[in-house]
């Protein structure tokens, strides 16, 4: 049975499971996953290691030193030629993933090549100390992507509106603001919010359109 203190790191690394805690170490929490000995967690290591090599102090020279037992070091190298074998077919390239490639030796290099068709023709993974599925290790794999690119469409999108914000903030008062977006969405106007929008809101959103305008504003901003 997984610890919940290890469980609850590992929602630090993409596994949505419980309440993140402040004292995290992400070294520490790979060195457990190796430690553990629990083959759904190993399915996620290349998941694991893409997330803390992207968003925290990931350092694999850490992580071994962490594991004092020789059973465990090597499951952590196996661990890192399995994640590296996922980054290569799912065409990706990181630069540690790099470095780690150029300290392999040609029996690792060989077993990368094996690993990567074992992924192709849907057959486990098996080494001395476990045996990995590889439908499962591509499905948590395909579930990494997914949830990145969710997280990354939110990004765009919370970037654009505090972007349209802060233009719109430049060129209306709040009151402006407020009776364009009310425009925009088609709510109904006051006769006095009607009569301040044709008299000076529609003025500035006619000259924004004006395309003429806007061909020289960027003019200006390449200057």
């Amino acid at each position: 049975m997984v610890e919940n203190k290890l469980m609850e790191d590992l929602n630090r690394l993409g596994f949505p499971l419980m309440e993140v805690v402040s004292d995290f170490d992400v070294n520490e929490t790979l060195a457990d996953v190796v430690r553990s000995q629990d083959t759904r967690l190993w399915e996620g290591f290349p998941v694991l290691v893409a997330n803390a090599a992207q968003d925290y102090s990931f350092d694999l020279n850490q992580v071994l030193h962490k594991l004092s037992n020789k059973a465990d070091r090597k499951n952590l190298h196996v661990l890192m030629l399995v994640s590296l074998t996922m980054y290569k077919y799912h065409h990706l390239s990181f630069y540690w993933a790099k470095q780690f490639e150029q300290s392999l030796s040609e029996k690792d290099l060989e077993q990368l090549k094996s690993m990567r068709n074992a992924l192709y023709h849907d057959q486990s993974l098996g080494f001395e100390q476990m045996s990995l599925d590889s439908v499962r290790l591509k499905e948590m794999f395909k579930r990494y992507f997914e949830q990145n690119v969710v997280k990354t469409k939110q990004l765009r999108e919370t970037h654009d509106e505090l972007s349209l914000e802060y233009s719109l903030s430049q060129v209306f008062s709040p009151k402006q603001k407020e009776l364009f977006k009310k425009k925009l969405d088609g709510l109904p106007l006051t006769k006095t919010e009607r009569e301040y929008y044709s008299r000076t809101v529609r003025k500035k959103v006619s000259a924004l359109a004006n395309p003429e305008l806007h061909r020289l504003a960027q003019k200006l901003l390449n200057y």
